[in-house]
């Protein structure tokens, strides 16, 4: 078994191993056939054996690099993957350069900006895609970034395929290699109007935040205010009650006394009480008694009335519909704006005594008052810087097909709304005013209430001059979700 001879018995057909081969040293002469087999003439059987395993190490050995081989080639080509995929789907602008500024890489985002395919960037210059007034940014970029200090907010334009200019906010920061030298840049951009649109969304809800905040402060002023009102108008609506009863008693007393007096004035004549009468005065006290009881009456109904508003006001209880005069409650609101007004128009009425309407009355009043009292505000020095007399002109009538509904206006001959504050008036908190002159909540309050009643606020300007109101509402409330869900569920 240590060789293998010919058919002669020779070993004419084996060729003998070169002498200077390590292997044959090992093998102790064994010779090679031309077959590939061994022979192996002076070796023992266990040599042959340690030459076999080893062989079966070293290709081990060499399947085993080839596996870890295939897993470095699979998870390489994975996490080449993986970048590409977060490439494509970055929505910001991503441009790699080297240290000279030549584009390596690219990502899709600018390819759908510009319109440049990513092979037709790579190689060519940062420079070329920049416009005319960033030219010089390139080496602006790397003298910064020669200090390893990278770059924030930096607002550059790149021009696209059709040669338009494109405004970015960059970031910039140095690229390394394993050694840590700089071999490079690498850029992120966003478009700036994505950028201006997000800050304008920002500004709105900071807008609609604050207006939030100053709502619920004037809420909460509101319902102070409104327990204090209470308050106040259950301890004056005793002493009132007191003034009217005694003067309801002091009036029909005057009236005795007067006839009395009379009847003794008429039956005397006793020239000293003459005399003394003249310098009392006693005809124009018995003259006055009457009017001036009449006047205090007058003025406690009125106090009166202002007790009633301000218990309506401050009641948190919802207000339920009733049918009233409509006239009546614009002589009121108009009295109560007129008595602390600075200027005194000419007031034109117009509006039948007999038209009704069933609405909240409260509201009506409030939303008059306002409307009013905005008209005064607006005519406020008009008359006397243009000589001409302040006029304040409300109208009602019945509008609709079938006249189901009531609209009033209310309109004033000052300088009107401009065009851009039309379209604001509305708003909360919005006035035209200077500061502290005015909260801005009276039009939007007003708005809400008419609403709330089925109805509209709609501000204009007038073609003979001025700004002018109306508010529309409905003479019959309609129903209600709640009362028509009340209504099915009684049926």
């Amino acid at each position: 078994m240590a060789h293998h001879p010919g058919k002669d018995g020779s070993n004419s057909d084996v060729t003998p191993l070169s002498t200077s081969s390590p292997l044959q040293t090992q093998l102790g002469g064994a010779q090679l056939g031309e077959d590939g087999s061994f022979a192996m003439p002076d070796a023992d059987e266990a040599t042959w054996i340690d030459v076999i395993q080893k062989m079966d190490s070293v290709y081990a050995e060499l399947v085993e690099s080839q596996t870890e081989l295939e897993e470095k080639n699979a998870a390489l080509e994975e996490a080449q993957f993986f970048i590409s995929s977060v490439l494509s789907s970055m929505t910001d602008v991503l441009i790699v350069c080297d240290r000279h500024g030549r584009i390596q890489q690219t990502n899709a985002a600018l390819e759908e900006l510009t319109g440049f395919a990513e092979h037709s960037l790579l190689g060519q210059s940062l420079g070329n895609i920049l416009s005319s007034e960033n030219s010089d940014l390139l080496s602006q970029m790397a003298e910064r970034l020669s200090s390893s200090s990278p770059i924030s907010d930096c607002e550059v334009a790149v021009v696209d395929c059709q040669g338009n200019a494109v405004p970015l906010s960059i970031n910039c920061s140095p690229r390394f290699d394993h050694q840590g030298n700089m071999v490079g840049l690498v850029l992120i951009g966003r478009p700036l109007g994505e950028l201006q649109k997000a800050y304008r969304e920002l500004d709105e809800a900071h807008h609609t935040l604050r207006e939030a905040q100053q709502q619920l402060v004037f809420s909460e002023k509101m319902a102070a205010l409104g327990r204090l009102v209470a308050g106040v108008a259950h301890e004056l609506n005793n002493p009132i009650s007191f003034v009217f009863g005694n003067m309801h008693a002091l009036k029909t007393y005057g009236e005795r006394i007067t006839r009395y007096l009379h009847e003794v004035e008429a039956k005397s004549q006793n020239a000293e009480l003459a005399e003394l009468r003249r310098k009392l005065g006693i005809k124009r006290i018995m003259d006055d008694i009457l009017p001036l009881c009449e006047g205090t009456l007058e003025g406690a109904e009125r106090v009166s009335d202002i007790v009633q508003e301000l218990r309506r006001f401050s009641s948190s209880q919802k207000e339920a519909p009733e049918e009233f005069a409509l006239r009546g409650v614009i002589e009121t609101a108009t009295n109560w704006v007129f008595r602390g007004a600075k200027v005194n128009p000419d007031l034109v009425i117009e509006c039948d005594g007999t038209l009704c309407l069933s609405a909240k009355k409260g509201y009506v009043h409030q939303i008059l008052v306002n409307l009013v009292q905005n008209a005064i505000d607006a005519m406020d020095g008009e008359g006397s810087a243009n000589a001409i007399q302040s006029s304040l002109h409300i109208a009602c009538a019945g509008v609709g097909d079938e006249k189901d509904q009531i609209a009033l206006s209310v309109r004033d001959n000052g300088h009107g709304i401009s065009e851009g504050d039309l379209a604001r008036i509305f708003e909360p908190f919005y006035t035209t005013r200077p500061i502290g002159q005015g909260t801005g909540l009276g039009l939007y309050v007003s708005y809400n209430l008419a609403e709330e009643m089925g109805g509209s606020l709609a501000g204009s300007n007038h073609e003979d001059g001025g700004a002018c109101f109306t508010l529309t509402l409905p003479i019959k409330p309609k129903p209600s979700s709640a009362s028509k869900e009340q209504e099915g569920s009684d049926d």
